[in-house]
């Protein structure tokens, strides 16, 4: 998207220039009164002005802190020079924004999965101010951040963004976990679900924000899934089926390694000429060893003490 930010270039100089503008306005007062005291009338005056419009031209920036510069309601550029500047117009207004990295620990929240099972789900993320003028002129940021006396403070401006991350967060949950099954078991063709494709869908929710953040000159740093789990209503019925599909999945394994090892020992007792048996007595020693090998509990040995055709 478009930016319409731009380095501030008016003038400025360093502040200690300024700071020394004051000490000698204020040492000229004071040997006004002393020394020409029949003129402090018209000089006193003008020192005074010249105090308070060079205080108004002075300005710290600390790093990651940034001033947008606005003449009587004219955005003339953004300040991001660290420093101590004295800024010689004193009719700018400056708008300071801090443009340090923020967390959001967004609380888990009930939405509906591709195929509509109501799921929790919660973020993590982190975001900074990465376009001041789309950050202070685009959104109401200002009005909404006034406080209770009508006055905008740095840090009332830093809560109406992070109320307006925290909503636009919200909506990019939704639209990412809408677009993904929760696991395999709801649409086993999917090669990607909420469960496991974490990479891809911690991905594709950094991507959803940053296309909502776009508009405000917000960036999400990262972002990242720190919570997923079925609703509470259903979270039973899909734990049953999980364990039902554990059950099956462990039976197969069960059943494939039996079959491999009967076949086994019939080739073995085949090829070693032990005993030479007929395909009924095949058939009854697979049964035998597919009901010890499968069965839940331990076989109990059984001694035949006559021939197996009697």
């Amino acid at each position: 998207m478009e930016t319409k930010e731009f380095e501030f270039k008016g003038t400025k100089v360093s502040g200690f220039i300024g700071l020394l503008l004051l000490l000698a306005c204020i040492a000229g007062i004071a040997l006004t009164n002393i020394y020409l005291l029949s003129y402090s009338g018209i000089i006193t005056p003008v020192l005074f002005l010249a105090i308070i419009l060079i205080s108004c031209g002075l300005v710290q920036l600390e790093p990651n802190v940034a001033r947008a510069m606005v003449f009587f309601g004219k955005y003339k550029g953004t300040l991001r020079e660290n420093g101590f500047w004295w800024i010689v117009n004193p009719f700018y207004t400056k708008k300071k924004i801090s443009l340090r990295a923020r967390n959001l620990n967004a609380e888990a929240i009930k939405v509906n999965d591709k195929s509509g099972n109501p799921i929790m789900i919660g973020l993590v993320m982190v975001w900074k101010i990465k376009d001041v003028y789309k950050a202070l002129f685009e959104i109401d940021s200002q009005t909404i951040g006034q406080t209770a006396g009508g006055v905008t403070t740095l840090n009332s401006t830093m809560r109406a963004f992070e109320n307006f991350v925290s909503v636009q967060s919200d909506a990019a949950l939704r639209q990412v976990a809408g677009r993904y099954n929760y696991d395999e078991n709801s649409n086993p063709a999917d090669d990607v679900t909420l469960r496991s494709g974490a990479d891809e869908i911690n991905e594709a929710l950094k991507q959803t924000l940053n296309d909502r953040l776009a508009i405000a000159g917000i960036e999400a740093v990262e972002a990242r899934i720190n919570y997923l789990a079925y609703a509470p209503e259903i979270a039973a019925v899909m734990l049953r089926r999980q364990q039902a599909d554990a059950i099956i999945a462990a039976r197969e394994k069960i059943v494939e390694g039996a079959v491999s090892m009967v076949k086994m020992a019939l080739d073995n007792l085949k090829k070693d000429g032990v005993v030479d048996l007929d395909e009924e007595r095949k058939a009854a020693m697979v049964s035998n060893l597919l009901v010890v090998l499968c069965g839940d509990e331990p076989a109990a040995p059984v001694v035949n003490a006559g021939t197996l055709y009697n």
